[in-house]
């Protein structure tokens, strides 16, 4: 399992102004991703957890888009920080 791979582009003062940004949720939703990642790795069959990282990657998805249509040079910093890719547009 890889514990250093959660990514921190906020400081300590940011992340507690910003919580609620975009930019936070999708970076709290990637290093949780990542984590369940690594635990599925370990452990094929644990179904439930496949599917809270299926709805974890929805939501991730969502708030991308969502950031994607209000501010699109926000969007590509984070996915270019984040190591993401872009989206497919529908």
């Amino acid at each position: 399992m890889i514990k250093n791979a959660f990514i921190s582009i906020f400081s300590q003062e940011e992340k507690e102004e910003n919580r609620g940004s975009v930019e936070f949720q999708v970076l709290s939703f990637t290093n949780k991703i990542r984590r369940l990642t690594s635990h599925l790795e370990l452990h094929r069959k644990d179904y439930l957890s496949q599917r809270g990282l299926r709805k974890m990657l929805g939501n991730r998805q969502r708030l991308l888009s969502y950031l994607s249509n209000k501010n699109r040079v926000r969007y590509k910093y984070l996915i270019n920080q984040l190591g993401i890719r872009e989206s497919k547009i529908r």
